[in-house]
């Protein structure tokens, strides 16, 4: 579903609904004596339009407020601040104000901040990610206001999409890997599998191996979140598990930490007899006793890429972009991937 070239009306869920707009207009605010048959119809109607009330009143009402709705999964490490610092700098003496809502990676939890967002008519839309529910996509479609969806290349955007193919990471990483002559490889992972840039990085990952002739020998989900301590405790478990491992392939540099911390800590040769690589490019994480082998994911240039898009459409509403911009990650060997 591509972005409509205007934002849905009480008209089009009237002609939609067979009812007239006044009635729509009292389903939409759960005021007046009407049906619970219309009532239905008139919601079902609405929901698949992706129509979002707007609550701006009087002679604001047709035009946009100056905010640029910035929808993320998460705050609780370095991936996403970046990105917003990125956002900020590129706005922040345009006029335009970015206003951050965190879903958690909950489908559900992204409808309602959406469409929460969209009522006040923000000048744009940054979303994480290309995978959204049918609601979501039809909301965002429906907007008539620019929308680039960031992180991800690898999907076909509403509008415009901005960030890096996850796949091609994982191919990168494996080669790398396979390259360096590790044979017995883990992959270890959190938020799977709500976390789809993850996941497809995982596809990629196998793929690349399996055309090199290698299966990977374990694997090791958490549903949570990232944490030194998880990533600790999912490396013991996956070495207990399968002890000849020569390498950890980790979802995100957070946990590789932990799991660098717990291979120095029980005596292993790293990179001799374990290597490790996570991905991010954390600069956090570089005080570690050895510097985990990782990927940039260009998280500030996605942020600036992305606000210098919308900030050229609130300007010139014709203004005409790429459907995808792809950024190029670096893989970056650190202590703990042995060079090929």
């Amino acid at each position: 579903m591509k972005r409509s070239a205007r934002p849905l009306t009480l008209r089009d869920v009237s002609e939609a609904s067979g009812v007239s707009e006044m009635t729509v207009s009292r389903v939409l605010r759960n005021r007046g004596d009407v049906s619970e048959a219309t009532r239905q119809k008139v919601l079902t109607q609405a929901k698949r339009l992706g129509y979002v009330p707007n609550k701006i009143a009087g002679a604001l009402a047709s035009q946009r407020v100056n905010l640029v709705a910035v929808i993320i999964p998460s705050m609780k490490n370095m991936v996403f601040p970046e990105v917003l610092t990125g956002v900020t700098n590129v706005l922040e003496d345009s006029g335009l104000q970015p206003v951050v809502g965190i879903t958690d990676y909950l489908p559900e939890k992204e409808e309602k901040v959406l469409y929460e967002m969209l009522s006040w008519r923000p000048s744009g839309v940054i979303i994480a990610g290309l995978e959204h529910s049918d609601n979501a996509r039809a909301m965002l479609a429906a907007s008539g206001i620019p929308v680039v969806e960031i992180m991800d290349v690898d999907g076909e955007p509403i509008d415009i999409a901005v960030g890096i193919s996850h796949r091609a990471a994982g191919r990168q990483m494996a080669e790398s890997i396979v390259a360096a002559g590790y044979k017995k490889i883990a992959f270890l992972g959190t938020k799977m599998p709500l976390d789809h840039r993850a996941r497809k990085r995982f596809e990629g990952f196998t793929q690349a191996l399996a055309k090199a002739g290698i299966e990977i020998a374990d694997q090791e989900f958490y549903e949570g979140g990232s944490a030194l301590a998880k990533g600790r405790e999912m490396t013991k478990a996956v070495l207990e598990r399968t002890p000849d491992l020569d390498f950890l392939y980790y979802s995100n540099d957070m946990i590789g930490a932990g799991g660098l911390l717990y291979c120095l800590e029980a005596g292993y040769d790293v990179p001799g007899q374990i290597g490790l690589a996570g991905f991010n490019g954390v600069e956090l994480l570089q005080g570690l006793p050895k510097q985990l082998a990782t990927m940039d994911a260009c998280r500030a240039e996605i942020g600036e890429t992305a606000a210098k898009i919308i900030l050229a459409r609130s300007e010139d509403e014709s203004a005409v972009f790429d459907e995808k911009l792809e950024l190029s990650p670096r893989i970056s060997h650190g202590d703990t991937l042995r060079s090929s």
